[in-house]
């Protein structure tokens, strides 16, 4: 039996939706392995098993090394683009003062000419003068005209032209000077990080072949996953799953570790990396942009959010 004419036909003016999800128009879906799921203790900055970890207020787990850096890097851009933004301001105050200066000079010029000008002389005023006498006295209007060409002459711009080619000045906007989150893009200082403490599986009950490092919750002994909702307890760093936070720290505003006294404010959800469920997270959207091609129409595409 033949195809539908729709996938076959390739001569009409427009892209039809066959053609157009050929292409890569449309929703794309696609299953994520493990491979492609950040675990629960990796590094949002190095995607590997985090050292000497670091918590934001948000609570984006970080490596003490490479927030450090982050950090550091950050405040060195924002000194370079505070130098240029700085002398972009030095250079237009310069500008706008020569630009002044210049409309002074040239207004006083126009007035000396108007006023030397408009006096006719002995040899315009005889009638009977040569042609060449009288080419000697322009008179006013003439003065006036021939200022306006000089400076259509001088604010022309022609692009066939390379001394009047216009210029496309590239304007610094002032920076803000604050360090950011480079995972929650929210203000984010040195002092605001604190460190965090997982509590590790006994290695003998542990049955992990691969010998990887496990983490448990220190009060119900609920091996942690990205399945399960974790809480950090800012004053000390002890980290809880949500259930055991909310039942007994947040109650008896104790951590049940340290015995260390905290609030409702200290308790701080730890962002988890995702899973292998559409359902699980709020923020599990690819965004693609894909050019099909100036004559087709559809220039940049942006596809719906992939289903995991």
């Amino acid at each position: 039996m033949p195809q539908r004419h729709s996938k076959n036909n390739n001569d009409l003016a427009f892209f039809t939706y066959e053609e157009k999800r050929k292409l890569g128009y449309g929703t794309q879906k696609e299953r994520l392995g493990k491979d492609s799921i950040k675990p629960f203790d990796a590094c949002c900055l190095c995607l590997k098993p985090f050292i000497d970890p670091l918590c934001c207020p948000k609570g984006h787990v970080f490596c003490k090394e490479c927030i450090y850096e982050c950090l550091l890097a950050q405040k060195k851009d924002i000194k370079r683009k505070l130098v240029a933004y700085e002398a972009q301001q030095k250079q237009a105050k310069e500008e706008d003062e020569e630009k002044r200066l210049q409309q002074r000079a040239r207004e006083l010029e126009s007035f000396d000419r108007q006023n030397h000008s408009a006096v006719p002389t002995e040899s315009s005023s005889n009638h009977g003068s040569a042609p060449g006498d009288r080419n000697n006295f322009h008179g006013a209007n003439s003065v006036k005209t021939t200022s306006f060409e000089e400076e259509a002459l001088r604010t022309m711009k022609a692009f066939w032209l390379p001394s009047a080619t216009p210029d496309a000045p590239v304007k610094v906007d002032a920076p803000s000077t604050d360090t950011t989150c480079p995972e929650g893009n929210e203000k984010l200082k040195l002092k605001s990080l604190f460190p965090i403490h997982l509590t590790e599986e006994d290695k003998n009950e542990n049955k992990n072949k691969n010998f990887e490092t496990s983490y448990i919750c220190p009060s119900c002994k609920v091996t942690l996953t990205n399945t399960i909702s974790l809480v950090a307890v800012n004053t000390c760093g002890h980290v809880f799953c949500k259930k055991c936070a909310d039942k007994f720290v947040k109650a008896d505003r104790v951590c049940l570790v340290c015995n260390k006294g905290c609030k409702e404010k200290n308790l701080v959800p730890l962002e988890k990396g995702g899973t292998g469920f559409s359902a699980h997270g709020d923020k599990l959207e690819a965004v693609e942009f894909k050019h099909l091609g100036s004559g087709s129409g559809l220039g940049l595409v942006k596809p719906a959010p992939k289903g995991i």
